[in-house]
């Protein structure tokens, strides 16, 4: 019964009239994110964080907090809503999440049936949202519960895991994303200790002695990241989109997308539930899973609505999912949901599971805002998907300028110094050089806001055992992480090898 009081509770925070407007705003901007082939979900993010600090300026702390958040996860959802817009129109996938659904999307659109497929995204992307909402409502207080049994040592290691979990599915090389995750841990330790101190790694620098601020780092990589690639490669060109006919699906394609949406819902949620699987690898699980149960398996890949079904509701409810970690125990599954983090911790929210007992208006709010978002997003893109598809045509010499702008004075406005601001370009120079050559971004934003947060329960952990290290060994709960994570780094290696390996042979 305190589930459901809670949840009423949370739909009074997220029905009031400014919480339902910054949703509204947020899944708008989500959608707008998901159309424009290459900001993402991730750039989109950390590109509204400094946006909505400036918004929520004049509110107390709490109920800033809650009203961010709300915005920020309508972006982030609804960017999965509006990423099937381009795979299906332009054969070029807003976000990665969306790759699959080219496959067949595209093919549909070609065929003359773009609407039927893009509404089909819609409604699997709402009813795979209210499944991972059910899945959220129903694990998320027991996981809090569990958690907070937790030891420091339990923590350092289930962090430990979550670093593991998305270096180990994060780009195609796992040495290059360790780097990444190295990367960030090195500059979660600039600043002044908090137990001892000591400033470290500030060479007398007085703007170092607060620590390099997560939100400086992740716009610059991830926003002006995009910019400069963009600029430096003269990726200027505009697709010729294809048109849309009719909206609504037939009868024949909704009931051959009926179980598909089903099955990519729930597989979508349980590995969203995992840290580092992710709404990417959702949505080709999905499709493989249709491959393998589908009656008519034949017709994919040639414009079957299957095709589009499956890997859509999946991603959507891989989202949903994600959120599980990231508010129970305070582990961020993907680079989204490290600055979802790193966006509550700004206004002295902790995600974990402390979370549940002291602040509930703002999880709760979050949870119910959820669900608003969501209607809201079918609401909007059934009727309005020829509005969005004109958006794509946005030509990117007024775009660019935009979110350069949005990147500059959003940062400046939350941190007031020329030094984020040198940040902020070196780090978009860095995004381009390192997306370049193939180094995910990801995990070093992870690493920075999870590093400081580590070390603090590795300490905690060694004062407790009188500095036995064997402390992260000896607790059960944390073994089972720290096993759990050397399996995530080394079974990819090891399959990677033994792909090699098939591939060796079958040329002999």
């Amino acid at each position: 019964m305190d589930t459901i009081n809670y949840l009423i509770d949370g739909f009074t925070v997220a029905l009031s009239w400014y919480n339902i407007l910054f949703a509204l705003l947020g899944v708008i901007i989500g959608t707008l994110v998901g159309v424009l082939p290459g900001i993402g979900p991730m750039s989109g993010v950390a590109l509204l964080i400094p946006v909505t600090a400036t918004l929520t300026s004049g509110m107390p702390l709490e109920s800033a907090a809650t009203s961010s958040i709300i915005l920020l996860a309508g972006v982030y959802y609804g960017a999965m809503y509006g990423g099937s817009t381009t795979s299906i129109l332009l054969n070029t996938p807003g976000e990665s999440s969306s790759v699959v659904t080219t496959l067949d999307g595209y093919q549909m659109a070609q065929q003359g049936r773009a609407g039927s497929a893009l509404a089909i995204a819609a409604i699997g992307s709402f009813i795979a949202g209210i499944v991972a909402l059910i899945g959220l409502i129903l694990l998320a207080e027991p996981l809090s519960k569990l958690a907070i049994d937790f030891s420091p040592a339990d923590y350092f290691s289930l962090m430990v895991l979550g670093l593991a979990a998305v270096s180990g599915l994060a780009g195609k090389s796992i040495t290059k994303a360790l780097i990444m995750t190295c990367a960030g841990l090195f500059l979660g330790t600039i600043g002044i200790d908090v137990v001892t101190g000591v400033a470290r790694f500030t060479y007398n620098q007085s703007v170092l002695y607060s620590g390099i601020e997560f939100l400086t780092v992740a716009v610059g990589l991830f926003a002006l990241g995009e910019v400069f690639k963009t600029i430096l490669e003269k990726d200027y060109k505009q697709e010729e989109i294809s048109k849309i006919n009719r909206i609504i699906p037939t009868k024949e394609e909704m009931k051959d997308s009926a179980a598909p949406i089903a099955r990519g819902s729930i597989l979508g949620f349980l590995l969203g539930v995992l840290p580092g699987a992710g709404a990417t690898l959702s949505s080709f699980f999905a499709y493989s899973l249709e491959k393998k149960v589908n009656k008519k398996r034949d017709k994919l890949g040639k414009g079957y609505i299957a095709g589009v079904a499956a890997p859509e509701s999946a991603n959507n409810a891989a989202s949903g999912g994600a959120m599980i970690p990231l508010l129970t125990l305070g582990i961020p599954g993907s680079g989204t949901t490290a600055i979802l983090m790193g966006a509550l911790i700004m206004y002295n929210v902790q995600p974990g599971p402390l979370l549940f007992e002291e602040k509930p208006n703002v999880v709760w709010g979050l949870i119910a805002s959820m669900f608003i978002g969501n209607v809201m997003l079918l609401i909007l893109n059934l009727p309005l998907v020829k509005v969005f598809a004109k958006i794509i045509d946005t030509p990117k010499k007024y775009l660019l300028p935009i979110i350069i702008a949005i990147s500059i004075f959003g940062v400046y406005a939350v941190q007031y110094t020329t030094f984020d601001l040198i940040l902020l370009l070196v780090c978009g120079i860095l995004g381009y050089l390192l997306s370049k050559n193939d180094f995910p971004v990801a995990p070093l934003v992870l690493a920075l806001i999870l590093g400081p947060i580590m070390e603090s329960n590795m300490r905690r952990a060694l004062t407790i055992s009188n500095g036995d290290y064997s402390v992260f060994i000896k607790e059960p709960f944390s073994l089972a992480f720290l096993i759990i994570a050397l399996l995530w780094i080394f079974i990819p290696l090891l399959l990677k090898m033994r792909g090699k390996n098939v591939v060796i042979s079958d040329e002999g």
